[in-house]
C-alpha cells in the first residue's frame, strides 16, 4: 500500500508555521539536552504540568555533565510528582551513558539515540529532528490520534499488525524539507485540536481529508483499547514519628516507586476483596514497629486514595508516636528525617501530600 503524499506534510507545515506553538522554553534551541529533558518529561505527561518542572531541573542541573554527576536521589527528588519514575532512573542513566561514551554530546544519528535508556524510536526522533534536523519519523499518542481520524484507521492503535502500519505510514509521509515544523506540527495537532475528547474539527487543517469528520466518526477513532476493570488493593503505612523526625523506607530500584523513599507499609500492596474499608492488622502492625523503638501512641488517620495505571490504592496511614527509638540497623534502608526537609525530599507524590498536608494541620502538634 502507497501512503507517501506530499500535500499532507506541506498542509501540516503551513498551518504550524501560522498557528502551532513556538514559545515553548525547549522550542527554538539546538540544545540536544534541553530538548531530550522536555522529550522525556513529556511522555505520558501534558505540557502545562511540565513547564515548572522543566525549569526547576534546569536550574539544578543545567548541563548533561551536571545531571550526570549528581547522586540519583537528587535525581528523584527534582522529579518527584511528575510520576512514572523509571523515567526519572532512565534519565539519569541515559545523561552518565552520553558523557561516558559520547563527551557529553548526544548522537546525531537517531539509531543510536535510541539505543540509549528511557528514549526508544520516537523519541529519538523527535530529539534528532529538532537537534539536527535529522528526517525521522515520530509516533507517539498523539500522532496515532491524528493518523487514525484523518486517515480512517478502524483499529486498535496498540494493536501490533496496526502500529507496524502506522509506522510505515509515519515513515512515507515525511517531508523533503520543513521536518522541524511537520513534527512540531503533528505533536501541536494532537495536543491543541485533534484533542482525544472535543476535537476542533472547525480549525483544523486537515478536515478536507479526514476520514473521521466525513464520516461522523470523531468520537470513535482511534479506536479504544477494551477496558478491564481496575483492580483494588491496600497497604498499611507507618507514619512513625520521634524528635521532630519522620521514619522513611528506601523502596526497592524495581516496581512501584522505584528508588524512593516512602513511609514503612506492612504486608505491602494486597488485592481488596470487596470495596469495605481496608482493616488495620493490629498485631502485624506492632511486629513491624518493633526494630524502631517503643510505641507511645498509634492512631489511624484518614484513607488516602492514589490511582495508578494498572489499580487503585487505598492507602491507610497509621500514626505512632514512639517514646523511645531504637537504632537502626547498618544496611541503610530505613532514615529518620528532619519533618522540615519532608518536602523536599524524594518521596511519591501521594505519600509527600499526605505528609506535607498533616505536617501542616493542627496534627503537627501531636506529631511532634
Amino acid at each position: 500500500m502507497q501512503y507517501d503524499d506530499p500535500t499532507f506534510s506541506a498542509a501540516l507545515i503551513a498551518w504550524q508555521q501560522q498557528h502551532g506553538r513556538h514559545t515553548l522554553p525547549w522550542q527554538n534551541t539546538r540544545d540536544a539536552y534541553r530538548i531530550w529533558l522536555s522529550e522525556i518529561m513529556l511522555q505520558q505527561t501534558q505540557v502545562a504540568a511540565v513547564l515548572g518542572y522543566y525549569a526547576r531541573f534546569l536550574e539544578r542541573f543545567p548541563t548533561v555533565h551536571d545531571l550526570a554527576a549528581a547522586p540519583v536521589e537528587d535525581v528523584m527528588a527534582q522529579w518527584s510528582g511528575l510520576g512514572y519514575y523509571t523515567r526519572a532512573r532512565n534519565l539519569h542513566k541515559c545523561a552518565q551513558r552520553v558523557v561516558a561514551e559520547y563527551g557529553g554530546v548526544f548522537p546525531a544519528d537517531p539509531a543510536l539515540l535510541a539505543e540509549l535508556p528511557g528514549i526508544g524510536r520516537s523519541t529519538a526522533a523527535a530529539i534528532a529532528a529538532f537537534s539536527g534536523g535529522a528526517r525521522a519519523a515520530i509516533m507517539d499518542g498523539n500522532v496515532k490520534r491524528v493518523f487514525a481520524r484523518v486517515f480512517g484507521i478502524d483499529t486498535f492503535p496498540g494493536e501490533r499488525r496496526t502500529e507496524e502500519a502506522m509506522w510505515r505510514r509515519a515513515e512515507a509521509l515525511l517531508p523533503a524539507q520543513g521536518i522541524e515544523s511537520y513534527t512540531q506540527g503533528l505533536m501541536d495537532m494532537g495536543a491543541t485540536l485533534c484533542t482525544r475528547s472535543s476535537p476542533d474539527c472547525a480549525r483544523c487543517p486537515m478536515q478536507a481529508r479526514c476520514v473521521a469528520f466525513a464520516t461522523g466518526r470523531t468520537r470513535e477513532l482511534p479506536v479504544r483499547k477494551p477496558k478491564k476493570a481496575t483492580p483494588e488493593k491496600h497497604t498499611t503505612m507507618l507514619l512513625v514519628v520521634h524528635g521532630g523526625q519522620v521514619l522513611l523506607e528506601q523502596r526497592p530500584g524495581a516496581g512501584i516507586w522505584g528508588g524512593l523513599l516512602s513511609l514503612p507499609e506492612v504486608n505491602g500492596h494486597v488485592a481488596a476483596d470487596d470495596d469495605a474499608l481496608p482493616e488495620v492488622d493490629d498485631d502485624a502492625v506492632a511486629s513491624a514497629l518493633l526494630p524502631f523503638g517503643v510505641a507511645e501512641s498509634r492512631e489511624r488517620l484518614n484513607t488516602v486514595t492514589h490511582v495508578f495505571t494498572h489499580y487503585r490504592l487505598q492507602i491507610v496511614p497509621v500514626l505512632v508516636t514512639l517514646a523511645q527509638r531504637a537504632p537502626l540497623a547498618a544496611d541503610g534502608r530505613y532514615v529518620w528525617l528532619d519533618a522540615a526537609r519532608l518536602a523536599d525530599a524524594a518521596l511519591p507524590a501521594p505519600v509527600k501530600k499526605l505528609l506535607v498536608e498533616l505536617l501542616g494541620s493542627n496534627a503537627q502538634a501531636r506529631m511532634f
